[in-house]
């Protein structure tokens, strides 16, 4: 068993890189210790990892964050103007409100949401990985959401637009349902 707090023993660690390790275990917060030295943080299908991302919000070198599949929560309409100063490319779980593969509870969230993403967007036009824009991080309806109905594709009847896309011409980024 290894614990993102006994990291506090690296001071100099300037690059975290853990994948697919069901032994690690901790809590985001515990790399506060390293706030002035890493540079990247890339915890992937570690799924004992929690915390809240924002946690890490005010780390000056951190530039990538990649922390798909693993239990932290949050949501990126907390990040602020002055949060993630150098942050290149982020990645976040579906346990995050805006995380890869997040489904919405309710179609009336969508709207402010997507005027969150685009402000980071013209923040930092590179924030999110590429080929994960246009299919808008895989976001969806919830099929438990009280928006959702069923539909009978046996006519030759479209599917309702239950994803999202992000649609680019040129310079300008809008979204639509799809």
């Amino acid at each position: 068993k290894f614990d993102l707090g006994m990291l506090s023993g690296f001071p100099l660690l300037k690059e975290l890189k853990m994948r697919v390790n069901q032994h690690l275990t901790g809590n985001l917060r515990s790399l506060r210790v390293l706030k002035d030295i890493l540079e990247e943080v890339e915890i992937i299908r570690c799924h004992q990892i929690e915390g809240n991302f924002m946690d890490l919000a005010d780390f000056p070198r951190l530039t990538v964050l990649n922390l798909d599949h693993t239990s932290v929560t949050g949501d990126v309409r907390d990040i602020g103007e002055h949060d993630f100063p150098a942050l290149e490319s982020v990645a976040l779980p579906r346990t995050v409100h805006g995380g890869i593969g997040y489904k919405f509870h309710r179609i009336s969230e969508v709207p402010s949401f997507m005027q969150a993403i685009h402000l980071l967007l013209q923040r930092t036009p590179t924030l999110f990985q590429e080929d994960l824009l246009p299919r808008a991080f895989y976001w969806c309806l919830s099929e438990d959401s009280p928006d959702w109905y069923e539909y009978d594709n046996t006519n030759g009847y479209p599917e309702p637009p239950f994803s999202l896309q992000i649609i680019q011409a040129g310079s300008r980024r809008g979204w639509s349902w799809c």
